[in-house]
């Protein structure tokens, strides 16, 4: 419950300090160490799935990634980093390690369509994307 308040609170920053968010709003400098390519995403309950990663910002949404979304970056360090995201189905809040640039660890939860999540993975490199079609 403590992580889900702080998503308000970041929400209510973005509502009532509008110029600063604008400032704040970005990506995280920890995903330029993040190599390019297939990676395998193991969450905490064991489950596997893998996803071509052409640019590693699409691994900051995994749950939702809706048209009309707002960020506002929180914790911005060269191997770690926090993101949170304003959509018109929810809020979302994503914390992403760089252990290396083959491996990294991502911590996210948020409110989609009036449902709370929390999700956990650690995700490693596998090579290169599959082409399509094969």
């Amino acid at each position: 419950m403590k992580k889900l308040a702080f998503i308000g609170t970041a929400s209510a920053l973005l509502v009532a300090g509008g110029g600063y968010a604008l400032a704040q709003s970005g990506t995280l400098v920890a995903l330029a160490k993040i190599e390019r390519g297939e990676w395998q995403l193991r969450a905490s309950d064991g489950s596997t799935r893998s996803i071509c990663v052409t640019d590693p910002r699409v691994l900051l949404q995994l749950r939702e990634r809706a048209a009309g979304c707002t960020n506002f970056v929180v914790e911005n360090e060269p191997n770690a980093g926090r993101i949170t995201f304003s959509c018109p189905t929810g809020k979302t809040d994503t914390r992403i390690t760089v252990e290396t640039p083959r491996l990294i660890r991502l911590e996210t939860q948020g409110i989609i369509r009036g449902l709370p999540f929390t999700e956990e993975y650690e995700g490693r490199r596998t090579g290169a994307c599959k082409a399509a079609g094969r």
